[in-house]
Protein backbone atom coordinates (compact mmCIF):
# COMPACT_ATOMS: atom_id res chain seq x y z
CA UNK A 1 0.00 0.00 0.00
CA UNK A 2 1.24 3.44 -0.84
CA UNK A 3 0.43 5.17 2.41
CA UNK A 4 2.61 5.10 5.49
CA UNK A 5 2.22 3.24 8.77
CA UNK A 6 0.02 4.41 11.61
CA UNK A 7 1.48 3.91 15.05
CA UNK A 8 -0.69 2.41 17.77
CA UNK A 9 -0.53 3.73 21.30
CA UNK A 10 0.08 1.08 24.01
CA UNK A 11 -2.90 2.56 25.87
CA UNK A 12 -5.25 2.02 22.97
CA UNK A 13 -7.31 -1.10 22.36
CA UNK A 14 -6.19 -3.31 19.48
CA UNK A 15 -7.57 -2.14 16.17
CA UNK A 16 -7.78 1.51 17.22
CA UNK A 17 -6.14 4.00 14.88
CA UNK A 18 -4.00 6.74 16.42
CA UNK A 19 -3.57 9.72 14.16
CA UNK A 20 -0.46 11.91 14.09
CA UNK A 21 -0.71 15.46 15.33
CA UNK A 22 -1.65 17.64 12.40
CA UNK A 23 -0.21 21.13 12.12
CA UNK A 24 -0.95 24.15 9.97
CA UNK A 25 -3.98 25.13 7.97
CA UNK A 26 -6.66 22.81 6.56
CA UNK A 27 -4.75 22.28 3.32
CA UNK A 28 -1.58 21.15 5.10
CA UNK A 29 -3.53 19.06 7.60
CA UNK A 30 -5.28 17.14 4.84
CA UNK A 31 -2.01 16.53 3.01
CA UNK A 32 -0.50 15.20 6.26
CA UNK A 33 -3.54 12.97 6.69
CA UNK A 34 -3.12 11.52 3.20
CA UNK A 35 0.56 10.85 3.91
CA UNK A 36 -0.03 9.16 7.25
CA UNK A 37 -3.20 7.12 6.86
CA UNK A 38 -3.59 3.50 6.01
CA UNK A 39 -6.31 0.98 6.95
CA UNK A 40 -6.20 -0.24 10.53
CA UNK A 41 -5.54 -3.94 11.28
CA UNK A 42 -8.39 -6.23 10.31
CA UNK A 43 -10.58 -7.95 12.83
CA UNK A 44 -9.50 -11.39 14.03
CA UNK A 45 -12.61 -12.67 12.29
CA UNK A 46 -12.34 -11.97 8.56
CA UNK A 47 -16.10 -11.67 8.18
CA UNK A 48 -16.82 -9.60 11.29
CA UNK A 49 -17.17 -6.13 9.83
CA UNK A 50 -17.22 -3.25 12.31
CA UNK A 51 -18.14 0.35 11.66
CA UNK A 52 -15.49 2.67 13.09
CA UNK A 53 -15.41 6.41 12.55
CA UNK A 54 -11.61 6.46 12.42
CA UNK A 55 -11.65 4.04 9.48
CA UNK A 56 -14.16 6.23 7.67
CA UNK A 57 -11.61 9.06 7.75
CA UNK A 58 -9.46 7.09 5.34
CA UNK A 59 -11.59 8.04 2.34
CA UNK A 60 -11.76 11.73 3.15
CA UNK A 61 -13.76 14.03 0.91
CA UNK A 62 -11.26 16.87 0.79
CA UNK A 63 -12.16 20.53 0.43
CA UNK A 64 -8.57 21.72 0.15
CA UNK A 65 -6.54 19.13 -1.78
CA UNK A 66 -5.80 20.08 -5.37
CA UNK A 67 -4.22 18.31 -8.31
CA UNK A 68 -1.39 20.85 -8.09
CA UNK A 69 -0.38 19.21 -4.79
CA UNK A 70 0.75 16.18 -6.79
CA UNK A 71 3.40 15.33 -9.33
CA UNK A 72 1.79 13.30 -12.13
CA UNK A 73 4.51 10.79 -12.96
CA UNK A 74 3.08 8.45 -15.58
CA UNK A 75 -0.23 7.28 -17.02
CA UNK A 76 -1.25 3.86 -15.66
CA UNK A 77 -4.48 3.47 -17.60
CA UNK A 78 -7.07 5.29 -19.67
CA UNK A 79 -10.78 4.99 -20.34
CA UNK A 80 -13.45 6.82 -22.28
CA UNK A 81 -13.77 9.55 -19.66
CA UNK A 82 -10.96 8.94 -17.17
CA UNK A 83 -7.19 8.66 -16.90
CA UNK A 84 -5.27 7.08 -14.02
CA UNK A 85 -1.86 8.50 -13.10
CA UNK A 86 0.97 7.37 -10.90
CA UNK A 87 1.26 10.35 -8.55
CA UNK A 88 3.15 11.54 -5.50
CA UNK A 89 2.76 14.56 -3.26
CA UNK A 90 5.08 17.35 -4.39
CA UNK A 91 6.63 17.84 -0.97
CA UNK A 92 6.97 14.10 -0.33
CA UNK A 93 10.61 13.27 0.41
CA UNK A 94 10.14 9.52 -0.02
CA UNK A 95 10.04 9.08 -3.80
CA UNK A 96 8.74 5.52 -3.42
CA UNK A 97 5.59 6.73 -1.66
CA UNK A 98 3.19 6.90 -4.58
CA UNK A 99 -0.51 6.67 -5.35
CA UNK A 100 -2.87 6.03 -8.23
CA UNK A 101 -4.76 9.23 -9.00
CA UNK A 102 -7.90 8.75 -11.09
CA UNK A 103 -8.91 11.92 -12.94
CA UNK A 104 -12.37 12.23 -14.50
CA UNK A 105 -13.35 15.25 -16.60
CA UNK A 106 -16.79 16.46 -15.52
CA UNK A 107 -17.87 17.46 -19.03
CA UNK A 108 -17.01 14.01 -20.41
CA UNK A 109 -18.76 12.25 -17.54
CA UNK A 110 -21.92 14.23 -18.29
CA UNK A 111 -21.77 13.86 -22.07
CA UNK A 112 -21.33 10.09 -21.81
CA UNK A 113 -24.16 9.86 -19.25
CA UNK A 114 -21.88 8.40 -16.59
CA UNK A 115 -22.81 10.68 -13.68
CA UNK A 116 -24.65 7.95 -11.79
CA UNK A 117 -21.85 5.43 -12.37
CA UNK A 118 -19.20 7.86 -11.13
CA UNK A 119 -21.22 8.66 -8.02
CA UNK A 120 -21.81 4.94 -7.42
CA UNK A 121 -18.08 4.27 -7.73
CA UNK A 122 -17.16 6.87 -5.12
CA UNK A 123 -19.94 5.65 -2.81
CA UNK A 124 -19.02 1.97 -3.21
CA UNK A 125 -15.30 2.51 -2.63
CA UNK A 126 -16.03 4.54 0.50
CA UNK A 127 -18.26 1.74 1.81
CA UNK A 128 -15.90 -1.19 1.21
CA UNK A 129 -12.77 0.35 2.70
CA UNK A 130 -10.09 -1.88 4.23
CA UNK A 131 -10.68 -5.16 2.45
CA UNK A 132 -7.42 -6.90 1.50
CA UNK A 133 -8.47 -7.54 -2.10
CA UNK A 134 -10.15 -4.22 -2.95
CA UNK A 135 -8.36 -1.03 -3.92
CA UNK A 136 -8.34 1.56 -1.13
CA UNK A 137 -9.86 4.99 -1.64
CA UNK A 138 -7.59 7.35 0.29
CA UNK A 139 -9.24 10.64 -0.61
CA UNK A 140 -11.45 12.31 -3.19
CA UNK A 141 -11.60 15.93 -4.29
CA UNK A 142 -12.68 18.09 -7.21
CA UNK A 143 -12.01 21.36 -8.97
CA UNK A 144 -13.70 23.43 -11.66
CA UNK A 145 -13.20 20.84 -14.40
CA UNK A 146 -12.41 17.44 -12.89
CA UNK A 147 -13.19 14.86 -10.22
CA UNK A 148 -10.32 13.06 -8.50
CA UNK A 149 -10.00 9.79 -6.59
CA UNK A 150 -6.71 9.06 -4.81
CA UNK A 151 -6.17 5.30 -4.55
CA UNK A 152 -3.44 2.96 -3.37
CA UNK A 153 -0.98 1.94 -6.07
CA UNK A 154 -0.75 -1.71 -7.17
CA UNK A 155 2.62 -2.07 -8.93
CA UNK A 156 1.98 -5.55 -10.35
CA UNK A 157 -0.31 -4.36 -13.13
CA UNK A 158 -3.30 -6.20 -14.59
CA UNK A 159 -3.69 -9.95 -14.15
CA UNK A 160 -4.85 -9.80 -17.77
CA UNK A 161 -1.23 -9.11 -18.80
CA UNK A 162 0.06 -12.22 -17.04
CA UNK A 163 -2.72 -14.37 -18.46
CA UNK A 164 -1.96 -13.29 -22.02
CA UNK A 165 1.76 -13.77 -21.48
CA UNK A 166 1.35 -17.30 -20.08
CA UNK A 167 -1.65 -18.08 -22.33
CA UNK A 168 -3.33 -19.93 -19.47
CA UNK A 169 -2.85 -20.43 -15.74
CA UNK A 170 -2.18 -23.69 -13.95
CA UNK A 171 -4.90 -25.17 -11.76
CA UNK A 172 -3.01 -24.00 -8.66
CA UNK A 173 -2.75 -20.40 -9.86
CA UNK A 174 -6.35 -20.36 -11.10
CA UNK A 175 -7.65 -21.70 -7.79
CA UNK A 176 -5.65 -19.15 -5.77
CA UNK A 177 -6.97 -16.12 -7.61
CA UNK A 178 -10.49 -17.52 -7.97
CA UNK A 179 -10.51 -17.96 -4.18
CA UNK A 180 -9.48 -14.35 -3.59
CA UNK A 181 -12.18 -13.18 -6.00
CA UNK A 182 -14.72 -15.37 -4.20
CA UNK A 183 -13.90 -13.75 -0.86
CA UNK A 184 -14.19 -10.32 -2.45
CA UNK A 185 -17.60 -11.09 -3.95
CA UNK A 186 -18.72 -12.53 -0.62
CA UNK A 187 -17.73 -9.32 1.15
CA UNK A 188 -19.40 -7.04 -1.40
CA UNK A 189 -22.63 -9.06 -1.42
CA UNK A 190 -23.08 -10.22 2.16
CA UNK A 191 -21.82 -7.14 3.98
CA UNK A 192 -22.72 -4.28 1.64
CA UNK A 193 -25.28 -5.64 -0.84
CA UNK A 194 -23.09 -4.33 -3.67
CA UNK A 195 -23.08 -5.94 -7.11
CA UNK A 196 -19.71 -5.30 -8.79
CA UNK A 197 -21.00 -5.97 -12.35
CA UNK A 198 -17.72 -5.69 -14.26
CA UNK A 199 -15.59 -8.64 -13.21
CA UNK A 200 -12.88 -9.26 -15.84
CA UNK A 201 -9.08 -9.71 -15.90
CA UNK A 202 -8.50 -6.06 -16.86
CA UNK A 203 -10.07 -4.93 -13.57
CA UNK A 204 -7.91 -7.16 -11.39
CA UNK A 205 -4.49 -5.81 -10.41
CA UNK A 206 -1.67 -7.51 -8.53
CA UNK A 207 0.13 -5.96 -5.58
CA UNK A 208 3.81 -6.42 -4.78
CA UNK A 209 3.14 -9.72 -2.98
CA UNK A 210 1.13 -11.25 -5.80
CA UNK A 211 -2.29 -10.80 -4.20
CA UNK A 212 -5.09 -9.33 -6.25
CA UNK A 213 -6.84 -5.99 -5.88
CA UNK A 214 -10.21 -5.37 -7.49
CA UNK A 215 -10.30 -1.92 -9.11
CA UNK A 216 -12.66 0.22 -11.20
CA UNK A 217 -15.98 0.29 -9.35
CA UNK A 218 -17.66 2.37 -12.07
CA UNK A 219 -20.45 -0.19 -12.58
CA UNK A 220 -20.76 -1.22 -8.92
CA UNK A 221 -24.15 -0.60 -7.39
CA UNK A 222 -25.81 -1.26 -4.07
CA UNK A 223 -28.75 -3.47 -4.98
CA UNK A 224 -29.19 -5.66 -1.87
CA UNK A 225 -32.05 -8.02 -2.80
CA UNK A 226 -33.53 -5.69 -5.42
CA UNK A 227 -33.16 -5.91 -9.18
CA UNK A 228 -31.73 -3.33 -11.54
CA UNK A 229 -32.06 -3.04 -15.30
CA UNK A 230 -29.05 -1.07 -16.52
CA UNK A 231 -27.15 -2.82 -19.31
CA UNK A 232 -23.52 -2.49 -18.25
CA UNK A 233 -20.40 -4.61 -18.27
CA UNK A 234 -18.23 -6.32 -20.88
CA UNK A 235 -19.91 -8.65 -23.43
CA UNK A 236 -17.94 -11.85 -22.69
CA UNK A 237 -18.73 -11.66 -18.96
CA UNK A 238 -22.38 -10.56 -19.02
CA UNK A 239 -24.94 -12.83 -17.39
CA UNK A 240 -28.01 -13.84 -19.47
CA UNK A 241 -30.41 -11.81 -17.35
CA UNK A 242 -28.42 -8.63 -18.07
CA UNK A 243 -28.59 -9.22 -21.83
CA UNK A 244 -32.30 -10.07 -21.71
CA UNK A 245 -33.02 -7.00 -19.57
CA UNK A 246 -35.16 -9.14 -17.29
CA UNK A 247 -33.77 -7.56 -14.14
CA UNK A 248 -30.52 -8.55 -12.49
CA UNK A 249 -28.94 -8.48 -9.06
CA UNK A 250 -26.05 -9.94 -7.09
CA UNK A 251 -26.10 -13.23 -9.01
CA UNK A 252 -24.36 -11.62 -12.01
CA UNK A 253 -21.04 -11.60 -10.16
CA UNK A 254 -21.16 -15.37 -9.58
CA UNK A 255 -21.77 -15.91 -13.30
CA UNK A 256 -18.73 -13.74 -14.07
CA UNK A 257 -16.63 -15.75 -11.59
CA UNK A 258 -17.47 -18.91 -13.55
CA UNK A 259 -16.40 -17.20 -16.79
CA UNK A 260 -13.15 -16.08 -15.16
CA UNK A 261 -12.29 -19.55 -13.84
CA UNK A 262 -12.80 -20.94 -17.34
CA UNK A 263 -10.64 -18.19 -18.85
CA UNK A 264 -7.87 -18.67 -16.28
CA UNK A 265 -7.61 -22.37 -17.09
CA UNK A 266 -8.26 -22.34 -20.85
CA UNK A 267 -6.92 -18.95 -21.89
CA UNK A 268 -10.13 -17.48 -23.29
CA UNK A 269 -13.74 -17.06 -22.13
CA UNK A 270 -16.24 -19.84 -22.97
CA UNK A 271 -18.41 -17.49 -25.03
CA UNK A 272 -16.49 -15.62 -27.69
CA UNK A 273 -16.99 -14.17 -31.16
CA UNK A 274 -15.84 -11.09 -33.07
CA UNK A 275 -19.48 -10.03 -33.21
CA UNK A 276 -20.85 -9.05 -29.75
CA UNK A 277 -24.38 -10.03 -30.81
CA UNK A 278 -23.23 -13.60 -31.39
CA UNK A 279 -21.59 -13.58 -27.97
CA UNK A 280 -24.94 -12.58 -26.49
CA UNK A 281 -26.68 -15.41 -28.36
CA UNK A 282 -24.16 -17.94 -27.02
CA UNK A 283 -24.57 -16.65 -23.47
CA UNK A 284 -28.37 -16.85 -23.57
CA UNK A 285 -28.14 -20.38 -24.95
CA UNK A 286 -25.73 -21.16 -22.11
CA UNK A 287 -24.06 -24.16 -23.70
CA UNK A 288 -20.62 -24.66 -22.17
CA UNK A 289 -17.96 -26.64 -24.01
CA UNK A 290 -15.14 -28.01 -21.89
CA UNK A 291 -11.78 -29.16 -23.29
CA UNK A 292 -10.93 -32.71 -22.17
CA UNK A 293 -7.86 -31.50 -20.25
CA UNK A 294 -9.90 -29.20 -17.99
CA UNK A 295 -10.01 -30.65 -14.42
CA UNK A 296 -13.39 -32.22 -13.54
CA UNK A 297 -13.82 -30.09 -10.41
CA UNK A 298 -13.24 -26.96 -12.49
CA UNK A 299 -15.76 -28.08 -15.09
CA UNK A 300 -18.29 -28.71 -12.36
CA UNK A 301 -17.93 -25.37 -10.56
CA UNK A 302 -18.07 -23.44 -13.84
CA UNK A 303 -21.24 -25.36 -14.79
CA UNK A 304 -22.82 -24.48 -11.44
CA UNK A 305 -21.77 -20.82 -11.51
CA UNK A 306 -22.89 -20.36 -15.11
CA UNK A 307 -26.47 -21.52 -14.76
CA UNK A 308 -28.58 -19.40 -17.10
CA UNK A 309 -31.33 -19.22 -14.47
CA UNK A 310 -29.96 -17.06 -11.64
CA UNK A 311 -32.20 -18.78 -9.09
CA UNK A 312 -30.27 -22.01 -9.76
CA UNK A 313 -26.81 -20.40 -9.79
CA UNK A 314 -24.17 -21.43 -7.26
CA UNK A 315 -23.56 -18.52 -4.92
CA UNK A 316 -27.12 -17.29 -5.29
CA UNK A 317 -28.87 -20.46 -4.16
CA UNK A 318 -29.34 -21.54 -0.55
CA UNK A 319 -26.02 -21.50 1.27
CA UNK A 320 -24.73 -18.54 -0.71
CA UNK A 321 -21.00 -17.98 -0.79
CA UNK A 322 -20.43 -20.76 1.75
CA UNK A 323 -21.55 -23.27 -0.88
CA UNK A 324 -19.07 -21.79 -3.35
CA UNK A 325 -16.17 -21.97 -0.89
CA UNK A 326 -16.97 -25.57 0.07
CA UNK A 327 -16.90 -26.77 -3.56
CA UNK A 328 -14.21 -29.42 -4.30
CA UNK A 329 -12.50 -26.95 -6.66
CA UNK A 330 -11.40 -25.05 -3.52
CA UNK A 331 -10.65 -28.10 -1.36
CA UNK A 332 -7.00 -27.12 -0.78
CA UNK A 333 -7.69 -23.49 0.07
CA UNK A 334 -7.10 -22.36 3.66
CA UNK A 335 -9.39 -19.35 3.67
CA UNK A 336 -8.04 -17.57 6.77
CA UNK A 337 -4.47 -17.80 5.49
CA UNK A 338 -5.62 -16.28 2.24
CA UNK A 339 -7.53 -13.43 3.86
CA UNK A 340 -4.68 -12.53 6.19
CA UNK A 341 -2.14 -12.83 3.38
CA UNK A 342 -0.01 -15.30 5.31
CA UNK A 343 1.16 -16.68 1.99
CA UNK A 344 2.45 -14.85 -1.05
CA UNK A 345 0.64 -15.07 -4.34
CA UNK A 346 1.76 -17.57 -7.00
CA UNK A 347 2.64 -14.74 -9.41
CA UNK A 348 5.21 -12.32 -8.00
CA UNK A 349 5.58 -9.17 -10.11
CA UNK A 350 9.06 -8.07 -11.11
CA UNK A 351 9.70 -4.84 -9.22
CA UNK A 352 12.91 -2.89 -8.72
CA UNK A 353 11.29 -0.42 -6.28
CA UNK A 354 7.80 0.34 -4.89
CA UNK A 355 7.12 3.02 -7.51
CA UNK A 356 8.12 0.78 -10.44
CA UNK A 357 5.72 1.10 -13.40
CA UNK A 358 7.30 -1.59 -15.56
CA UNK A 359 4.23 -3.84 -15.32
CA UNK A 360 1.96 -1.27 -16.98
CA UNK A 361 1.61 -0.50 -20.66
CA UNK A 362 2.82 2.71 -22.25
CA UNK A 363 0.07 5.21 -23.05
CA UNK A 364 0.06 8.26 -25.33
CA UNK A 365 0.09 11.74 -23.84
CA UNK A 366 -3.25 13.21 -22.76
CA UNK A 367 -5.26 14.86 -25.56
CA UNK A 368 -5.13 18.60 -26.10
CA UNK A 369 -7.53 20.20 -23.62
CA UNK A 370 -8.67 22.63 -26.30
CA UNK A 371 -10.30 19.72 -28.12
CA UNK A 372 -12.10 18.39 -25.05
CA UNK A 373 -15.70 18.95 -23.96
CA UNK A 374 -16.26 22.20 -22.06
CA UNK A 375 -17.81 22.25 -18.58
CA UNK A 376 -20.08 25.23 -19.23
CA UNK A 377 -21.84 27.37 -16.66
CA UNK A 378 -25.16 25.76 -17.64
CA UNK A 379 -23.73 22.29 -17.02
CA UNK A 380 -22.26 23.46 -13.74
CA UNK A 381 -25.59 24.79 -12.47
CA UNK A 382 -27.34 21.55 -13.37
CA UNK A 383 -24.77 18.94 -12.35
CA UNK A 384 -22.43 20.43 -9.75
CA UNK A 385 -24.70 19.43 -6.83
CA UNK A 386 -24.43 15.81 -8.00
CA UNK A 387 -20.65 15.95 -7.56
CA UNK A 388 -20.82 17.21 -3.98
CA UNK A 389 -19.56 13.90 -2.55
CA UNK A 390 -16.11 14.51 -4.03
Amino acid sequence: MATGAVQHSPNEAPGTMVFPKLNGNLHNREKQLVESLRPSPRSSNPFLITERQDEKQLCISSRSLHVSDFVLVKTLGTGTFARVWLARLKDQKDKDKVYALKILRKADVIKLKQVEHVRNERKALAAVIDHPFITTLIASFSDEKCLYMLLDYCPGGEIFTYLRRQRRFSEEVSTFYAAEITMTIEFLHDIHGVAYRDLKPENILLDADGHLKLVDFGFAKQVDNRETYTLCGTPEYLAPEVIQNSGHGLAVDWWALGILIYEFLIGQPPFWDQNPMRIYEQIIEGRLRFPPNMPPAAQNIVSLLCKTNPSERLGHISGGSTRVKSHPFFQNVIWDDLFYRRIKGPILPRLSHPADTGNFEEYPDPPDLRNMNIYTEDLKKKYEPLFSDF
